[in-house]
Protein backbone atom coordinates (compact mmCIF):
# COMPACT_ATOMS: atom_id res chain seq x y z
CA UNK A 1 0.00 0.00 0.00
CA UNK A 2 1.81 3.40 -1.22
CA UNK A 3 1.85 5.83 1.54
CA UNK A 4 0.54 9.38 0.89
CA UNK A 5 2.92 11.82 0.70
CA UNK A 6 4.50 13.87 3.86
CA UNK A 7 3.34 17.13 4.52
CA UNK A 8 7.29 18.48 2.78
CA UNK A 9 5.98 16.76 -0.76
CA UNK A 10 2.97 19.24 -0.04
CA UNK A 11 5.05 21.93 0.18
CA UNK A 12 6.79 21.72 -3.02
CA UNK A 13 4.04 21.21 -5.21
CA UNK A 14 3.33 25.11 -5.05
CA UNK A 15 6.70 26.60 -4.87
CA UNK A 16 7.50 24.82 -7.73
CA UNK A 17 3.95 26.38 -9.73
CA UNK A 18 5.36 29.67 -8.32
CA UNK A 19 9.17 29.42 -9.91
CA UNK A 20 7.47 28.12 -13.18
CA UNK A 21 5.45 30.92 -13.32
CA UNK A 22 8.23 33.32 -12.27
CA UNK A 23 10.26 31.52 -14.70
CA UNK A 24 7.81 32.38 -17.37
CA UNK A 25 7.39 35.52 -16.71
CA UNK A 26 11.20 36.60 -16.10
CA UNK A 27 12.63 35.77 -19.65
CA UNK A 28 16.14 36.89 -19.92
CA UNK A 29 16.22 40.30 -21.45
CA UNK A 30 20.34 41.04 -21.27
CA UNK A 31 22.38 42.53 -24.28
CA UNK A 32 23.43 40.07 -27.19
CA UNK A 33 26.36 38.39 -27.78
CA UNK A 34 29.73 40.35 -29.17
CA UNK A 35 31.56 37.84 -31.38
CA UNK A 36 35.13 37.56 -31.30
CA UNK A 37 37.83 40.47 -31.98
CA UNK A 38 34.45 42.98 -31.43
CA UNK A 39 34.86 46.04 -29.85
CA UNK A 40 32.05 48.02 -28.62
CA UNK A 41 32.21 51.84 -28.62
CA UNK A 42 28.88 53.64 -27.10
CA UNK A 43 27.01 56.33 -29.46
CA UNK A 44 28.54 59.71 -29.11
CA UNK A 45 31.34 58.38 -26.58
CA UNK A 46 35.35 58.27 -27.26
CA UNK A 47 36.92 55.20 -28.21
CA UNK A 48 40.81 54.10 -28.42
CA UNK A 49 41.62 51.44 -30.58
CA UNK A 50 45.42 49.39 -29.55
CA UNK A 51 47.23 47.14 -32.09
CA UNK A 52 49.49 45.50 -29.82
CA UNK A 53 50.39 45.51 -26.15
CA UNK A 54 54.07 46.78 -27.10
CA UNK A 55 54.52 48.86 -29.86
CA UNK A 56 56.99 47.73 -32.32
CA UNK A 57 60.43 49.21 -32.17
CA UNK A 58 61.95 50.68 -34.99
CA UNK A 59 59.04 50.21 -36.78
CA UNK A 60 55.93 52.76 -38.57
CA UNK A 61 52.41 51.16 -37.45
CA UNK A 62 49.75 52.06 -40.13
CA UNK A 63 45.99 51.94 -39.33
CA UNK A 64 43.46 50.82 -42.28
CA UNK A 65 39.09 51.08 -42.25
CA UNK A 66 37.00 49.24 -44.27
CA UNK A 67 33.47 50.17 -43.66
CA UNK A 68 30.59 50.10 -45.98
CA UNK A 69 32.70 48.55 -49.13
CA UNK A 70 35.32 51.40 -48.92
CA UNK A 71 38.92 50.87 -47.79
CA UNK A 72 40.32 53.83 -46.75
CA UNK A 73 44.04 54.67 -44.42
CA UNK A 74 43.93 56.59 -41.15
CA UNK A 75 46.60 57.84 -38.85
CA UNK A 76 50.13 56.33 -38.30
CA UNK A 77 50.79 54.85 -34.68
CA UNK A 78 50.09 51.65 -32.19
CA UNK A 79 46.82 53.72 -30.91
CA UNK A 80 44.07 54.99 -32.45
CA UNK A 81 42.16 57.85 -31.15
CA UNK A 82 37.95 58.07 -32.71
CA UNK A 83 35.83 60.79 -31.04
CA UNK A 84 32.61 61.60 -31.03
CA UNK A 85 31.18 58.08 -32.54
CA UNK A 86 28.68 57.89 -34.72
CA UNK A 87 27.46 54.89 -36.28
CA UNK A 88 28.82 55.41 -39.39
CA UNK A 89 32.25 54.27 -37.66
CA UNK A 90 31.11 50.85 -37.40
CA UNK A 91 33.57 48.74 -39.26
CA UNK A 92 37.09 46.96 -39.45
CA UNK A 93 39.76 48.32 -38.37
CA UNK A 94 43.57 46.73 -39.13
CA UNK A 95 46.56 47.47 -38.32
CA UNK A 96 49.87 46.74 -39.99
CA UNK A 97 53.72 47.00 -40.03
CA UNK A 98 54.54 47.65 -43.57
CA UNK A 99 52.82 44.68 -45.53
CA UNK A 100 52.64 42.25 -42.31
CA UNK A 101 48.94 41.72 -40.56
CA UNK A 102 49.08 42.60 -36.56
CA UNK A 103 45.89 43.06 -35.75
CA UNK A 104 42.03 42.84 -37.63
CA UNK A 105 39.22 43.64 -35.30
CA UNK A 106 35.58 45.03 -36.13
CA UNK A 107 33.69 47.83 -34.33
CA UNK A 108 29.94 48.30 -33.07
CA UNK A 109 28.90 51.34 -32.27
CA UNK A 110 25.44 51.01 -30.51
CA UNK A 111 23.53 52.54 -27.58
CA UNK A 112 21.58 50.62 -24.90
CA UNK A 113 17.91 50.78 -25.66
CA UNK A 114 15.12 52.18 -24.15
CA UNK A 115 12.86 51.00 -21.80
CA UNK A 116 9.71 49.81 -23.49
CA UNK A 117 6.58 51.46 -22.65
CA UNK A 118 4.22 48.99 -24.38
CA UNK A 119 0.03 49.73 -24.51
CA UNK A 120 -1.87 47.07 -26.84
CA UNK A 121 -5.54 47.29 -28.80
CA UNK A 122 -7.81 45.94 -30.62
CA UNK A 123 -9.55 47.57 -33.39
CA UNK A 124 -12.62 45.22 -33.68
CA UNK A 125 -13.87 41.92 -31.96
CA UNK A 126 -13.11 40.34 -35.47
CA UNK A 127 -9.19 41.89 -35.49
CA UNK A 128 -5.77 40.53 -33.86
CA UNK A 129 -4.49 42.34 -30.76
CA UNK A 130 -1.96 45.15 -31.81
CA UNK A 131 1.07 45.85 -28.98
CA UNK A 132 3.16 48.89 -29.23
CA UNK A 133 5.51 51.38 -28.03
CA UNK A 134 7.06 54.56 -29.36
CA UNK A 135 11.31 55.55 -29.52
CA UNK A 136 12.75 59.01 -28.69
CA UNK A 137 15.54 58.20 -30.80
CA UNK A 138 15.95 55.64 -33.88
CA UNK A 139 17.39 52.08 -31.95
CA UNK A 140 20.59 51.21 -33.28
CA UNK A 141 21.40 48.58 -35.95
CA UNK A 142 21.19 45.03 -34.85
CA UNK A 143 18.37 46.30 -31.87
CA UNK A 144 15.91 43.50 -31.45
CA UNK A 145 12.32 43.64 -29.37
CA UNK A 146 10.24 40.54 -28.71
CA UNK A 147 6.82 40.19 -27.02
CA UNK A 148 5.41 36.94 -24.94
CA UNK A 149 2.20 36.63 -24.41
CA UNK A 150 0.58 33.74 -21.92
CA UNK A 151 -2.67 33.10 -19.88
CA UNK A 152 -2.22 34.68 -16.40
CA UNK A 153 -2.17 32.20 -13.18
CA UNK A 154 -1.66 29.21 -15.73
CA UNK A 155 1.75 26.56 -16.09
CA UNK A 156 2.01 27.11 -19.90
CA UNK A 157 4.81 28.24 -22.34
CA UNK A 158 4.37 31.80 -23.60
CA UNK A 159 3.70 32.96 -26.83
CA UNK A 160 6.99 34.61 -28.37
CA UNK A 161 6.24 37.28 -30.94
CA UNK A 162 8.78 39.13 -32.89
CA UNK A 163 8.31 43.20 -33.44
CA UNK A 164 9.27 45.10 -36.09
CA UNK A 165 10.21 48.78 -36.12
CA UNK A 166 8.47 51.69 -38.03
CA UNK A 167 11.02 54.51 -38.79
CA UNK A 168 8.28 56.98 -39.63
CA UNK A 169 6.19 56.15 -36.80
CA UNK A 170 9.20 56.37 -34.68
CA UNK A 171 7.37 53.07 -32.75
CA UNK A 172 7.93 48.83 -32.43
CA UNK A 173 4.89 47.26 -33.36
CA UNK A 174 3.69 43.62 -32.41
CA UNK A 175 1.10 41.45 -33.82
CA UNK A 176 -0.81 39.09 -31.86
CA UNK A 177 -3.16 36.43 -33.45
CA UNK A 178 -6.19 35.49 -31.35
CA UNK A 179 -7.14 31.99 -32.16
CA UNK A 180 -11.39 31.90 -32.74
CA UNK A 181 -13.21 31.29 -29.80
CA UNK A 182 -11.21 33.10 -27.10
CA UNK A 183 -12.65 34.22 -24.25
CA UNK A 184 -12.77 37.90 -24.21
CA UNK A 185 -12.75 38.40 -20.15
CA UNK A 186 -9.86 35.98 -19.25
CA UNK A 187 -6.50 37.96 -18.59
CA UNK A 188 -3.16 37.84 -20.40
CA UNK A 189 -0.22 38.46 -19.30
CA UNK A 190 2.40 40.29 -22.24
CA UNK A 191 6.13 40.81 -21.70
CA UNK A 192 8.24 42.61 -23.62
CA UNK A 193 12.19 42.82 -24.59
CA UNK A 194 14.47 44.92 -26.21
CA UNK A 195 18.49 44.52 -26.84
CA UNK A 196 21.28 44.92 -28.48
CA UNK A 197 24.94 44.62 -28.09
CA UNK A 198 25.22 47.62 -25.82
CA UNK A 199 22.85 46.20 -23.58
CA UNK A 200 18.73 45.00 -22.90
CA UNK A 201 15.86 46.47 -21.62
CA UNK A 202 12.23 44.59 -20.37
CA UNK A 203 9.13 46.41 -19.95
CA UNK A 204 6.96 46.29 -17.06
CA UNK A 205 4.15 43.10 -17.63
CA UNK A 206 1.26 44.04 -18.72
CA UNK A 207 -2.63 42.24 -17.56
CA UNK A 208 -4.93 42.96 -20.23
CA UNK A 209 -8.12 41.07 -21.90
CA UNK A 210 -9.46 40.78 -25.29
CA UNK A 211 -12.61 43.04 -24.05
CA UNK A 212 -10.82 45.68 -22.75
CA UNK A 213 -8.39 46.24 -25.28
CA UNK A 214 -10.98 47.70 -27.88
CA UNK A 215 -10.20 50.50 -29.38
CA UNK A 216 -12.11 51.43 -33.19
CA UNK A 217 -10.85 53.39 -35.37
CA UNK A 218 -12.12 56.79 -35.52
CA UNK A 219 -15.32 57.37 -37.94
CA UNK A 220 -14.90 58.71 -41.23
CA UNK A 221 -16.73 60.52 -44.07
CA UNK A 222 -18.22 62.77 -41.57
CA UNK A 223 -20.10 66.10 -43.10
CA UNK A 224 -21.79 69.18 -41.91
CA UNK A 225 -24.72 70.35 -44.05
CA UNK A 226 -26.95 73.44 -43.42
CA UNK A 227 -30.61 72.75 -43.07
CA UNK A 228 -33.01 75.06 -45.47
CA UNK A 229 -34.93 77.89 -43.64
CA UNK A 230 -33.16 76.47 -40.36
CA UNK A 231 -30.76 78.96 -38.63
CA UNK A 232 -29.72 77.70 -35.53
CA UNK A 233 -29.66 73.96 -37.00
CA UNK A 234 -26.99 71.74 -38.22
CA UNK A 235 -26.99 68.13 -39.96
CA UNK A 236 -23.87 65.89 -39.27
CA UNK A 237 -23.37 62.86 -40.73
CA UNK A 238 -20.65 60.15 -40.61
CA UNK A 239 -19.48 56.37 -41.47
CA UNK A 240 -18.39 53.81 -39.55
CA UNK A 241 -14.51 52.88 -39.59
CA UNK A 242 -13.90 50.24 -42.27
CA UNK A 243 -12.21 48.16 -40.06
CA UNK A 244 -15.72 47.79 -37.86
CA UNK A 245 -18.44 45.38 -39.22
CA UNK A 246 -21.71 46.48 -37.98
CA UNK A 247 -23.49 43.05 -38.74
CA UNK A 248 -22.07 41.91 -35.53
CA UNK A 249 -21.36 44.65 -32.81
CA UNK A 250 -22.70 48.18 -33.54
CA UNK A 251 -20.41 51.33 -32.59
CA UNK A 252 -21.73 54.54 -30.54
CA UNK A 253 -20.26 57.79 -30.56
CA UNK A 254 -19.71 61.07 -29.10
CA UNK A 255 -20.26 64.10 -31.07
CA UNK A 256 -18.39 67.20 -29.83
CA UNK A 257 -18.53 70.81 -31.70
CA UNK A 258 -18.33 74.62 -31.24
CA UNK A 259 -18.37 77.94 -33.36
CA UNK A 260 -14.94 78.75 -34.63
CA UNK A 261 -15.06 82.17 -31.89
CA UNK A 262 -15.55 79.53 -29.19
CA UNK A 263 -12.23 77.72 -27.20
CA UNK A 264 -14.13 74.60 -25.84
CA UNK A 265 -16.18 72.07 -27.55
CA UNK A 266 -19.87 71.13 -26.44
CA UNK A 267 -20.40 67.49 -26.49
CA UNK A 268 -23.29 65.14 -27.45
CA UNK A 269 -23.19 61.49 -25.70
CA UNK A 270 -25.05 57.92 -25.88
CA UNK A 271 -25.38 58.53 -30.02
CA UNK A 272 -25.91 55.17 -31.80
CA UNK A 273 -26.94 56.51 -35.23
CA UNK A 274 -24.37 58.02 -37.62
CA UNK A 275 -26.26 61.35 -37.63
CA UNK A 276 -26.78 64.02 -35.27
CA UNK A 277 -29.34 67.27 -35.54
CA UNK A 278 -27.76 70.15 -33.82
CA UNK A 279 -30.49 72.57 -32.95
CA UNK A 280 -28.18 75.54 -30.76
CA UNK A 281 -25.77 76.40 -33.63
CA UNK A 282 -24.67 79.78 -34.01
CA UNK A 283 -26.32 81.95 -36.18
CA UNK A 284 -24.01 83.07 -39.33
CA UNK A 285 -21.17 81.58 -37.81
CA UNK A 286 -18.85 78.37 -38.98
CA UNK A 287 -18.93 75.39 -36.94
CA UNK A 288 -16.13 72.83 -35.92
CA UNK A 289 -17.00 69.61 -35.35
CA UNK A 290 -15.75 66.02 -34.68
CA UNK A 291 -16.95 62.32 -34.01
CA UNK A 292 -15.44 58.90 -32.24
CA UNK A 293 -16.32 55.48 -31.37
CA UNK A 294 -16.44 53.22 -28.73
CA UNK A 295 -17.88 49.22 -28.17
CA UNK A 296 -21.79 49.72 -28.01
CA UNK A 297 -21.80 47.60 -24.76
CA UNK A 298 -18.91 50.36 -23.16
CA UNK A 299 -15.67 47.67 -23.47
CA UNK A 300 -12.38 48.95 -24.43
CA UNK A 301 -11.97 53.00 -24.66
CA UNK A 302 -12.75 55.29 -27.05
CA UNK A 303 -11.09 56.31 -30.24
CA UNK A 304 -9.11 58.93 -32.23
CA UNK A 305 -11.54 61.98 -32.41
CA UNK A 306 -11.93 61.59 -36.65
CA UNK A 307 -10.87 64.77 -38.89
CA UNK A 308 -12.26 68.15 -38.36
CA UNK A 309 -15.43 69.19 -40.20
CA UNK A 310 -16.68 72.09 -40.70
CA UNK A 311 -20.02 73.88 -41.90
CA UNK A 312 -22.25 77.12 -41.48
CA UNK A 313 -25.86 77.29 -40.52
CA UNK A 314 -28.54 78.39 -43.42
CA UNK A 315 -28.80 82.29 -43.63
CA UNK A 316 -31.76 84.18 -45.43
CA UNK A 317 -30.50 85.64 -48.48
CA UNK A 318 -32.84 88.81 -47.32
CA UNK A 319 -30.62 89.49 -44.25
CA UNK A 320 -27.33 89.13 -45.99
CA UNK A 321 -28.36 91.64 -48.31
CA UNK A 322 -29.35 93.96 -45.75
CA UNK A 323 -26.37 93.36 -43.52
CA UNK A 324 -24.88 95.31 -46.99
CA UNK A 325 -26.43 98.30 -47.34
CA UNK A 326 -25.85 101.03 -45.05
CA UNK A 327 -28.93 101.99 -43.45
CA UNK A 328 -30.93 101.68 -40.02
CA UNK A 329 -33.43 99.41 -38.77
CA UNK A 330 -34.84 101.98 -36.47
CA UNK A 331 -34.06 105.82 -36.01
CA UNK A 332 -35.39 108.75 -33.38
CA UNK A 333 -38.24 110.52 -34.49
CA UNK A 334 -38.97 114.38 -33.28
CA UNK A 335 -41.12 113.08 -29.85
CA UNK A 336 -38.02 110.84 -28.93
CA UNK A 337 -39.88 107.79 -29.92
CA UNK A 338 -38.66 104.92 -32.77
CA UNK A 339 -40.03 104.65 -36.21
CA UNK A 340 -38.82 101.37 -38.46
CA UNK A 341 -36.85 102.45 -41.47
CA UNK A 342 -37.56 100.38 -44.53
CA UNK A 343 -34.81 99.22 -47.19
CA UNK A 344 -33.63 101.62 -48.99
CA UNK A 345 -34.65 99.99 -52.30
CA UNK A 346 -38.03 101.10 -51.40
CA UNK A 347 -36.57 104.68 -52.17
CA UNK A 348 -35.06 104.17 -55.55
CA UNK A 349 -35.22 106.93 -57.44
CA UNK A 350 -37.87 107.05 -60.74
CA UNK A 351 -38.07 109.89 -62.71
CA UNK A 352 -40.16 108.02 -65.89
CA UNK A 353 -42.44 110.71 -65.02
CA UNK A 354 -39.85 113.74 -65.70
CA UNK A 355 -40.74 115.52 -62.36
CA UNK A 356 -37.17 114.75 -60.94
CA UNK A 357 -38.23 114.99 -57.66
CA UNK A 358 -36.05 114.27 -54.51
CA UNK A 359 -35.48 110.46 -52.91
CA UNK A 360 -36.30 110.48 -49.22
CA UNK A 361 -32.55 109.83 -47.68
CA UNK A 362 -32.70 106.56 -44.91
CA UNK A 363 -29.96 108.06 -42.89
CA UNK A 364 -31.05 111.80 -42.74
CA UNK A 365 -34.93 112.14 -42.87
CA UNK A 366 -36.34 109.74 -40.44
CA UNK A 367 -40.19 108.85 -40.72
CA UNK A 368 -42.84 110.90 -38.99
CA UNK A 369 -44.20 110.17 -35.86
CA UNK A 370 -47.60 108.46 -35.67
CA UNK A 371 -49.70 111.90 -35.84
CA UNK A 372 -48.40 111.49 -39.53
CA UNK A 373 -51.34 109.75 -40.06
CA UNK A 374 -53.55 112.63 -38.55
CA UNK A 375 -51.52 115.15 -41.21
CA UNK A 376 -52.47 112.33 -43.69
CA UNK A 377 -56.00 111.86 -43.44
CA UNK A 378 -56.67 115.46 -42.73
CA UNK A 379 -55.61 116.14 -46.24
CA UNK A 380 -57.92 114.22 -47.82
CA UNK A 381 -60.44 115.89 -45.92
CA UNK A 382 -59.38 119.06 -47.53
CA UNK A 383 -59.41 117.78 -50.57
CA UNK A 384 -62.82 116.60 -50.71
CA UNK A 385 -64.15 120.07 -48.83
CA UNK A 386 -62.80 122.78 -51.19
CA UNK A 387 -65.02 122.08 -53.94
CA UNK A 388 -67.74 123.04 -51.71
CA UNK A 389 -65.87 125.84 -50.49
CA UNK A 390 -65.39 127.38 -53.71
CA UNK A 391 -68.71 126.81 -55.13
CA UNK A 392 -69.86 128.76 -52.15
CA UNK A 393 -67.65 131.61 -52.57
CA UNK A 394 -69.31 131.52 -56.64
CA UNK A 395 -72.92 131.69 -55.67
CA UNK A 396 -72.51 134.03 -52.96
CA UNK A 397 -70.61 136.80 -55.84
CA UNK A 398 -73.71 136.43 -58.18
CA UNK A 399 -76.60 137.21 -55.63
CA UNK A 400 -74.63 140.79 -54.29
CA UNK A 401 -76.36 142.96 -57.35
CA UNK A 402 -80.22 142.08 -56.43
CA UNK A 403 -79.59 142.30 -52.28
CA UNK A 404 -79.22 145.33 -50.10
CA UNK A 405 -75.66 145.88 -48.61
CA UNK A 406 -75.16 143.20 -45.61
CA UNK A 407 -78.11 141.04 -46.44
CA UNK A 408 -77.01 137.37 -47.36
CA UNK A 409 -73.64 138.01 -47.20
CA UNK A 410 -71.67 134.88 -45.69
CA UNK A 411 -68.12 136.73 -44.25
CA UNK A 412 -65.51 134.56 -43.94
CA UNK A 413 -63.95 135.56 -40.62
CA UNK A 414 -60.56 133.83 -39.36
CA UNK A 415 -61.25 131.65 -36.77
CA UNK A 416 -58.83 130.20 -33.89
CA UNK A 417 -57.95 127.05 -34.13
CA UNK A 418 -57.96 124.96 -30.60
CA UNK A 419 -54.41 124.52 -29.18
CA UNK A 420 -53.23 121.18 -30.22
CA UNK A 421 -53.40 118.41 -28.09
CA UNK A 422 -50.91 116.19 -28.70
CA UNK A 423 -47.62 117.86 -30.27
CA UNK A 424 -46.54 122.21 -29.55
CA UNK A 425 -45.85 121.37 -33.58
CA UNK A 426 -49.14 122.43 -36.02
CA UNK A 427 -50.59 119.95 -38.14
CA UNK A 428 -50.47 121.91 -41.19
CA UNK A 429 -46.90 124.36 -41.29
CA UNK A 430 -47.59 127.50 -43.64
CA UNK A 431 -47.63 127.08 -47.05
CA UNK A 432 -45.46 129.25 -48.88
CA UNK A 433 -47.66 132.73 -51.31
CA UNK A 434 -49.15 131.33 -54.23
CA UNK A 435 -48.84 132.89 -57.84
CA UNK A 436 -51.19 135.55 -58.86
CA UNK A 437 -54.71 133.90 -59.54
CA UNK A 438 -54.41 131.27 -58.03
CA UNK A 439 -56.11 129.30 -55.39
CA UNK A 440 -54.89 130.68 -52.16
CA UNK A 441 -56.17 128.71 -48.74
CA UNK A 442 -55.66 128.78 -44.86
CA UNK A 443 -56.21 127.08 -41.92
CA UNK A 444 -58.80 129.27 -41.52
CA UNK A 445 -60.62 128.38 -45.02
CA UNK A 446 -60.26 124.96 -43.93
CA UNK A 447 -62.16 125.70 -40.45
CA UNK A 448 -64.59 127.93 -41.84
CA UNK A 449 -65.39 125.29 -44.46
CA UNK A 450 -65.57 122.61 -41.81
CA UNK A 451 -68.33 124.25 -40.11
Amino acid sequence: MARPPGPLLLLLFPLRFLLHLSAAAGRPCGPAGLPRDTVLGLLGANITLTCQDEQPANATVLWQVEKQGAAGQLAEGNTLLLRQLRYEDSGHYSCSVGSHLLRSLRLLVAEPPETPQVSCYRRSHDKDVLCEWPQQKKPSPGTRAMLWVRRRFVAENATEQRCRYFSKARKFLCRLKVPPGTDDTKSLVVSTCVSNSAGGSAGKDKIITLSSVLRPDPPVNVTVQALERAPQRLQVNWSYPPSWDPRFYWLRFQVRYRPEPAPTFMEVDQVMTTWLDIRDAWRGTRHVVQVRAKDEFGHGTWSEWSQEAVGTPWTDPWELTSEMEPYSSQVPTEDDTYGVTLSPRLFEEDDANGAGGSVMESSTHPVASPYAFLVTGGSLLLASLLPCRYRQMWWTSGQETSKAEGEGQHMLVPLSLPPPTLSDTPLLSQPAPSAPGGLHTTQADYSSSGQ
